[in-house]
């Protein structure tokens, strides 16, 4: 689903949003057997879904993640959902003294509380192929001159199935050039190009969420096989 906005909304507006999706998002489980005996709570963030609990399998998972993201307006589905008993192994790229979520690993390339390992992000990741289930790149991307080597990086580790969450800000909104850091400008047609516009032989990626809330870009990203 791609969800877009032309200017920001107010948090009265989010707050309505949010409210709605929640109603959305209640009325489709009381009518869909498949859903309505599974252990996941759905809570609804300025259009984000956040997703815990747990499952049996990773086809509930599966079901979960696709029926909440056809919900209109839903900007991302970003999932802490035990399968099968196991933790994800989620990791926080660049994340500083913040993660997006306690118990997360946290790379970054200065040391601060929270970091659990130093990384320079535009280089390889010190994290084995095929060993995380989530990965966040929340106000990344836009810092790296060249931020394909560390895309290509995250689909190596991640696992079949997994989910690399991006969030950046939007080219056309003032925080885009406010920092003197940013040295990217970013858009959806940013993460389609991603998709659908690399060479041969490089890494794959499936998107299964990319919108625009009129300050940010969000896109949830999932590798495809070679």
């Amino acid at each position: 689903m791609v969800a877009l906005a032309q200017t920001p909304l107010s948090g009265e507006r989010l707050r309505a949003v949010d409210g709605f999706l929640a109603e959305a998002w209640a009325d489709q489980t009381r009518h869909d057997d498949r859903l309505r005996g599974l252990a996941v709570e759905v809570r609804f963030d300025r259009g984000v879904a956040h997703l815990t609990g747990e499952v049996a399998e990773p086809a509930e998972l599966r079901l979960v993640r696709d029926r909440v993201g056809r919900l209109a307006g839903v900007l991302g589905v970003w999932c802490k959902v035990r399968v099968g008993g196991s933790d994800p192994v989620v990791v926080d790229l660049g994340c500083g003294a913040t993660k997006q979520w306690p118990g997360n690993l946290g790379l970054d390339i200065f040391p601060a509380p929270g970091v659990n390992a130093v990384a320079d992000l535009s280089r390889s990741l010190p994290l084995a192929d095929d060993s995380v289930d989530v990965l966040f790149a929340v106000h990344i991307l836009e810092h790296l001159i060249d931020f394909l080597p560390l895309v290509d990086e995250c689909h190596r580790v991640l696992r079949p199935g997994g989910v690399l969450h991006v969030m950046s800000p939007w080219w056309g909104h003032v925080n885009a050039v406010a920092d003197p850091t940013h040295v990217r400008l970013l858009d959806v047609q940013t993460v389609k190009a991603i998709c659908l516009q690399r060479p041969p032989g490089t890494p794959r990626w499936y998107p299964l969420h990319a919108g625009c809330d009129g300050a940010s870009i969000f896109a949830d990203l999932t590798p495809l096989p070679p």
